[in-house]
């Protein structure tokens, strides 16, 4: 029978226990070396499509001027066309969209199809105010020719104001019917002022809308047509609504946000 020393066998294991964490280190430096190659490494983008039609103009068929929660998908899908120097459409030419950081596109390209059309789906960024999105195409001499769409994303508050306009103010302020509302405005002797008209609105200061909301249209010498809301909305529901109101003026209120045009 072998004996071993208490030596000998705290020898050997300490030998063990050094392999075991040369291996662990080992291991884990080419985990390391790795991750650093794949983090490195950058998503590469699908090859896009070639165009087999060049066109003059490109223009929006559909979709500008929308509103949604900030990071949330437009009610509607944009379209746009490319037309030749007759305004005619084009098929198969190249669409490419670009928009700030934080807004998506599905899909980001695409030829036109037999009518000139592209069309995506846009979800807007996470911050409020107004998103340029540019469409581009490229003409005959390969230069680029680019359209500019205006979206909306709104803030919490803004939301908020939304949803009070759908159910306090809509059928009268917007002329225009939809499944879901009739429209009051052809039958008022006085026309109110849809929220969008920016040149009228902008020039009304927050209190004097909170009046106007709160105590009605004689607050400020307006039309007795408009009720007073201040028994039916809070402070904070008023000030939700102008909130709404700024957002979708149209020219832009300075209190709306800003712009974020960058690409």
């Amino acid at each position: 029978m072998t004996r071993y020393s208490l030596t000998h066998v705290g020898t050997a294991a300490l030998g063990c226990l050094a392999e075991r964490t040369s291996a662990i280190a080992l291991a884990v430096a080419v985990l390391a070396t790795l991750l650093a190659t794949s983090c490195s490494r950058k998503p590469e983008s699908a090859p896009l499509p070639k165009p087999t039609a060049f066109g003059a103009a490109i223009i929006e068929s559909s979709g500008g001027k929308q509103t949604a929660q900030t990071g949330s998908l437009l009610p509607q899908p944009v379209v746009v066309q490319v037309n030749d120097e007759q305004g005619t459409a084009v098929t198969g030419a190249l669409v490419e969209f670009a928009a700030a950081p934080g807004v998506t596109f599905d899909p980001t390209n695409g030829l036109t199809d037999s009518s000139g059309q592209v069309t995506t789906n846009i979800s807007l960024g996470g911050m409020a105010g107004r998103y340029q999105l540019t469409a581009s195409t490229l003409d005959k001499s390969h230069k680029n020719v680019e359209l500019k769409i205006e979206e909306i994303a709104l803030g919490y508050q803004q939301t908020l104001g939304r949803h009070l306009n759908d159910q306090y103010c809509e059928r009268c302020h917007n002329p225009e019917s939809t499944v879901q509302r009739v429209s009051n405005f052809d039958n008022l002797d006085v026309k109110p002022h849809p929220f969008t008209e920016g040149d009228t609105l902008n020039k009304i200061s927050d209190a004097d809308l909170t009046a106007i909301i709160s105590h009605g249209g004689p607050a400020l010498n307006k039309s007795a047509l408009m009720p007073a809301w201040g028994n039916t909305l809070s402070k904070s529901d008023i000030q939700a609504l102008i909130s709404y109101i700024r957002a979708i003026s149209d020219p832009p209120s300075r209190s709306a946000g800003p712009v974020y045009a960058k690409n």
